[in-house]
């Protein structure tokens, strides 16, 4: 029977190199820690739209929402649209002008003069301002915006109004800058201002400095841009960052539907590198997803978006419909109100929204990580060729940590770091198998174990296995730990390959170990033996149409894996996540709990009750993906290191109570039909 050691030295290199990851996660855990205040939000139209709708006074529905919880107001851009509700200024056709002109009913001589004249062209757009304040804004603004030459001041009676020279029904959706008014109406309420600017075409400086004029004087809790543009776009978000840093304003910035990095925007990461990592992620619940959500299922996801994905920004929105005998402005104050309560019990405060510091770790504990995974690849090899010299297991282990050096060195210090992570997701998980795998391989009890003993050795077992994915874990998040991850504007590639790889690992070492055939057991032959066997196999359908179901069975397996949209999830998975998510302070994820966790268990019963090798071989490399699984989890780097630990220990609880019961159940089985079969030996 071939020996494996496990060489001393690579095994202190792992040590040294987990003591650097531990170090670092306790460093991030307090990063995140010290980031626990979220900005409950909502537009301020909706406070509007809600006031109208119960037919109230706009100071009654905002009394109540700040009493409620809600923070910041967002306030748009104005427009003619809303500038023409409101009367404040409004926008005319120029062909409606010379209509009333026509049809008699145009009463005042002075604008009859400018149209008899031929002052009023049809083809253009006239500006009146009622409100002096808004008029002067509006005019700076279309200015800005349009030119000079396509904004021309005319009069009319002693009053001053614009020609402008745009097509009329794109001029009324146009952005005509921040409103005064509004900004420091919500001031006056409480409230904070969550800003929503949008770019010029062919910024300027001047452009730049005359947004932030306007919010001089102004409670901003954070500047949220709208549009595929920041103010700056690509080419010139230096003054936008100079003029936010100035003010000390924090950036927000918009969550993708896909719930992976950010909505773009042009020069979004160059300011959010220039102010210092001064920003909060947002999100909303999409506008036509809101209405499908009862209020509880949207409290609980506000709650769980705030803990697993830093989002820092509850854009929230209203609902037009009111629910039970409550009125609508009740309905939509309970839902602001009892999700400002989930969070409080979560632990989060309510304000402005805070920011990470900009935490980037540091590089010898980031090199000491590295040469612990280096070391952990060279033991695998070790292990799956146990032939191979230790001397040139040690150069090995030179040449790849020579070349990580050489990667921090030149400059690619975050290309090395994410290998280095992908290698830990990968290899960690496969020693942790591989380590049991060599414990029971020694064992002699095959067959003689008690109930109570192979329940006890399976607990071990998988503990022991559960704590060596963790220290991949470890290293996976350490390696990767700053704020930069954090926030996702960098995140872990590969995490379908990590899914995969630790399965083909995880065979190629147990076919060193066990013959999958079971003729020699303990004493197989070579890999390329047993590879070469199983193609030549000849294949039933029942044995083709198995495989086909396990094929289908992986592509959802893989297809359902990462940030990005594959395999949908079928409606009762989504209640079950729903029901764990409220018992589970972190939700332990289902390919743990209900698959790899308990399959574990049954691995240890196949190997102790003597089942069938292939057996034996299948349950290991479903085993593994639970292993795999729990590393995997660190991946998702916005979710703190904390939820992710204890997300990772309750799958394994939990899974391997789940496995124990299953194991129970196989027991009394096989011991009831064994009585059974004996008692008709006896009859016969």
């Amino acid at each position: 029977m071939t020996k494996f050691n496990y060489n001393r030295l690579l095994i202190v290199c792992i040590i040294i190199g987990l003591i650097a990851a531990i170090v670092v996660n306790v460093q991030r855990y307090n990063v995140e820690q010290s980031n626990k205040t979220v900005d409950l939000a909502i537009d301020y139209e909706d406070m509007l739209k809600l006031a109208q709708m119960e037919g109230l006074p706009v100071e009654e529905v905002l009394s109540r929402a700040k009493e409620a919880g809600i923070t910041s107001l967002a306030v748009y851009e104005t427009t003619f649209e809303k500038l023409n509700k409101s009367g404040k200024t409004i926008a005319i056709p120029g062909s409606q002008l010379l209509e009333n002109y026509y049809s008699g009913t145009m009463s005042d001589p002075a604008w009859r003069a400018l149209v008899s004249n031929g002052t009023i062209k049809g083809d253009e757009s006239y500006v009146v301002g009622n409100d002096l304040q808004t008029y002067t804004e509006v005019k700076a603004d279309l200015i800005r915006r349009l030119g000079e030459d396509r904004v021309t001041v005319l009069h009319a009676g002693g009053q001053e109004f614009l020609a402008v020279k745009a097509n009329h029904t794109e001029l009324l959706k146009m952005n005509l800058g921040m409103p005064t008014d509004e900004m420091k109406a919500v001031n006056d309420a409480g409230f904070y201002v969550l800003a929503r600017p949008s770019n010029y075409k062919n910024v300027t400086d001047d452009d730049i400095d005359a947004v932030f004029k306007r919010l001089d004087g102004i409670n901003v809790s954070e500047i949220v841009f709208s549009g595929s543009e920041t103010l700056g776009g690509l080419h010139n978000t230096a003054r936008t960052i100079e003029q936010m840093k100035e003010r000390g304003i924090a950036l927000g910035a918009i969550e993708h539907v896909t719930q992976l990095q950010f909505y773009p925007q042009d020069g979004l990461y160059d300011i959010i590198r220039g102010l210092d990592y001064n920003v909060a992620r947002l999100y909303a619940i999409p506008k036509d997803e809101q209405p499908k959500l009862k209020m509880d299922v949207a409290v609980e996801r506000w709650a769980n978006t705030d803990q697993e994905r830093n989002i820092r920004i509850n854009l929230m929105r209203i609902y037009e419909k009111p629910v039970d005998d409550l009125s609508l402005l009740d309905t939509n104050m309970q839902y602001i109100s009892l999700t400002k309560d989930k969070l409080i019990e979560k632990g989060f405060t309510i304000d402005k929204a805070s920011c990470f510091e900009p935490y980037f770790g540091n590089k010898v504990l980031q090199i000491l990580m590295l040469l612990g995974v280096c070391a952990a690849g060279v033991l695998y090899i070790s292990l799956v060729f146990p032939k191979v010299p230790n001397k040139n297991l040690y150069a090995l282990l030179g040449v790849c940590f020579v070349a990580c050096l050489i990667f921090i060195f030149l400059g690619k210090g975050s290309l090395i770091r994410v290998a280095g992570a992908l290698a830990a997701a990968n290899i960690f998980p496969t020693l942790a198998m591989i380590s049991q795998l060599d414990v029971i391989r020694k064992n002699r009890l095959i067959g003689k174990l008690k109930f109570t003993a192979l329940l006890l050795k399976s607990v071990k077992a998988i503990v022991c296995a559960s704590i060596i994915s963790l220290m991949g874990a470890m290293f996976l998040s350490g390696i990767l730990s700053d704020v930069e991850f954090f926030l996702e504007m960098n995140i872990f590639r590969g995490i379908k390959l990590t899914f995969v790889l630790p399965l083909i690992l995880v065979a190629l070492a147990f076919m060193q170990r066990f013959d999958i055939f079971g003729e020699k057991l303990l004493n197989p032959p070579n890999i390329k033996v047993q590879i070469k066997r199983i193609l030549n196999m000849n294949v039933s359908v029942k044995v083709l149409a198995g495989f086909v179901v396990a094929l289908i069975a992986a592509v959802i397996f893989i297809g359902r894996s990462g940030h990005t949209a594959g395999v949908p999830v079928p409606g009762i998975e989504l209640k079950l996540r729903a029901f764990l998510e409220q018992a589970f302070y972190a939700r332990p994820r289902s390919k743990e709990l209900f698959i790899g966790h308990p399959a574990f268990i049954l691995m240890m019963m196949a190997w102790y009750r003597k089942w069938p090798s292939a057996v034996f071989f299948i349950l290991t490399i479903i085993a593994t993906i639970g292993q795999g699984s729990m590393v995997e989890t660190f991946a998702h780097m916005r979710t703190p290191v904390f939820m992710s630990l204890v997300r990772g220990i309750d799958g394994v609880i939990w899974g391997c109570i789940l496995g124990c019961i299953i194991m129970g159940a196989l027991y009394l089985w096989q011991y009831f039909t064994s009585s059974t079969d004996r008692s008709k030996s006896l009859n016969e």
